[in-house]
């Protein structure tokens, strides 16, 4: 009934020749606010340890999405979803996953602008407690994630995108996405201006996932065609699994990053291993990563965003957190993180970044409480 009543309310909005057409369809209103209190150590290279207090939103939004029966099966099926800075009095309207398509029991195909299909390999090794976001993010040196599509960045939401997500084989899916460079409506970093549109630019990814009982398992890549310069090809490979014991879900990730650059190629891995492990109501989540030093034909010194080619451009990050429910809609955390960059790297938090020179090694304290709705 209530989602009766948010159709019709819906047609009315936007004008009575909708109303009959707005009346058949599923149309539900969602969101999510989780804000944060921070206390960062922002170390410094030159021995400075400077200590800062903040208020922070992390990944909170506000939805509208429905499907329409359109009979044998198939549904239109659309979302328009925004930013929310419960920290701040801004937003972006249709800035987050924003998309228009269509769904059947072949799959699921829609046109708009959304995450790639490497980035559903976050959740099975990530902090699903805080869900995957704040400065506890397990994306800060996974896929470069704090920087854009332009700068070489693999975690990035991107516009001009269409997308196909098969429907499960006894828990295998498959998901495709290509996302073109595109030069009209609005541009930028993650979207793409007409010179890349010139070049042909476009960033291609592709995952399979298993999904069934107490084992998960995905496989995803991400292809980066000219999108930072022309000739310039990036790609991200990550593998990850996890099995829950019960008392425990351990989980475990590899990654291969791979830059052309003018004087050769740049690569770089990267593993971690969490673990989940239910206590009373809460639940505690630990992680270690390490990104190794980066290697390959390119000179010495070489740089894109925080990795470098050469020695002692290696990172380490630690995590601690317990998220501890008082409903099934309402959660507050608790958590540590630490990233120690050696003398020639620059990572910092993937959300909510504190700007850093190389080598500095920012951690930070979080208090925060989530609201689903």
């Amino acid at each position: 009934m209530k989602k009766k009543l948010v159709a019709v309310a819906v047609a009315g909005v936007l004008g009575a020749p909708l109303a009959a057409h707005a009346q058949t369809a599923n149309v539900t209103l969602y969101g999510r606010l989780n804000v944060d209190f921070e206390l960062i150590k922002g170390r410094q290279p030159d021995g400075s340890n400077p200590t800062v207090t903040r208020l922070s939103s992390n990944s909170s939004r506000f939805g509208l999405r429905g499907t329409e029966s359109l009979g044998g099966g198939l549904s239109a099926i659309f979302q328009i979803e925004s930013s929310i800075n419960g920290d701040t009095n801004s937003g972006n309207l249709g800035g987050r996953d924003t998309f228009v398509g269509f769904q059947g029991s072949w799959g699921t195909f829609k046109m708009g602008h959304f995450l790639m299909p490497l980035d559903d390999m976050h959740p099975i090794f990530g902090n699903v407690p805080t869900y995957t976001t704040s400065i506890l993010s397990t994306a800060s040196l996974w896929t470069q994630g704090t920087l854009s599509k332009a700068d070489g960045g693999f975690d990035a939401r991107l516009g001009n995108s269409l997308r196909y997500d098969s429907p499960s084989f006894n828990g295998l899916t498959f998901s495709g996405q290509v996302a073109m460079r595109d030069g009209s409506g609005a541009t930028g970093a993650n979207t793409g201006d007409h010179a890349s549109e010139l070049r042909h630019a476009y960033v291609f990814g592709a995952n399979g996932i298993y999904n069934n009982g107490p084992i998960q398992a995905g496989i995803g890549y991400e292809l980066n065609k000219d999108v930072r310069a022309p000739n310039l090809d990036d790609y991200d490979i990550t593998i990850t699994g996890a099995y829950n014991f019960g008392i425990v879900r351990v989980a475990a990730v590899y990654e291969r990053l791979k830059y052309d650059t003018p004087s050769g190629d740049l690569k770089r891995d990267f593993w971690g291993i969490s673990g989940t492990m239910p206590m009373g109501p809460g639940t505690w989540y630990a992680f270690y990563g390490h990104a190794a030093d980066g290697k390959g034909s390119a000179a010495d010194g070489t740089r894109v965003g925080q990795l470098a080619k050469g020695a002692d451009s290696s990172s380490n990050q630690w995590e601690l957190s317990y998220t501890y429910p008082f409903s099934k809609r309402t959660s507050v955390y608790a958590g540590y993180v630490k990233l120690d960059n050696d003398s020639n790297a620059s990572y910092t938090f993937n959300i909510n970044a504190y700007p850093i020179a190389v080598g500095g090694k920012p951690g930070g304290l979080v208090l925060g409480m989530i609201h689903l709705f």
